[in-house]
């Protein structure tokens, strides 16, 4: 089992930065895919970021440029730097990971139904 808790949401005004932290705990992530999703109010979850077990990022096209997922695995922990925010990218933010193969592609990181664990999510909001 893996436990994650996510950190650093808050309330921002457009153009500004957050960064969110994932802590894991319970086994450690280095053969984890991370992921990052999140959902608005009445709309679906969806991905916005992935890092694999080697370190290869995978970005929603409504976020590259702007946001950066990174990892350290001696500390358990994943991070989403989000820079640029937009009020679009006000969401619940979920830090997510999926034990990784060799073979996935943007397909296998960027669905949520094959992440196997989640944390309860930061809220993010962006102000116009």
């Amino acid at each position: 089992q893996v436990q994650l808790v996510e950190s650093g949401g808050g309330l921002v005004q457009a153009g500004g930065s957050l960064r969110l932290s994932c802590a894991a705990s319970g086994r450690t992530i280095s053969t984890y895919a991370m992921g990052w999703f999140r959902q608005a109010p009445g709309k679906e979850r969806e991905f916005v970021a992935a890092i694999t077990s080697g370190g290869y990022t995978y970005y929603a096209d409504s976020v590259k440029g702007r946001f950066t997922i990174s990892r350290d695995n001696a500390k358990n922990t994943v991070w989403l730097q989000m820079n640029s925010l937009k009020p679009d990218d006000t969401a619940v933010y979920y830090c997510e990971a999926r034990p990784d193969r060799y073979a996935f592609d943007y397909s296998d990181y960027s669905a949520h139904w094959a992440y196997s664990y989640w944390g309860q999510g930061t809220q993010v909001t962006v102000s116009s």
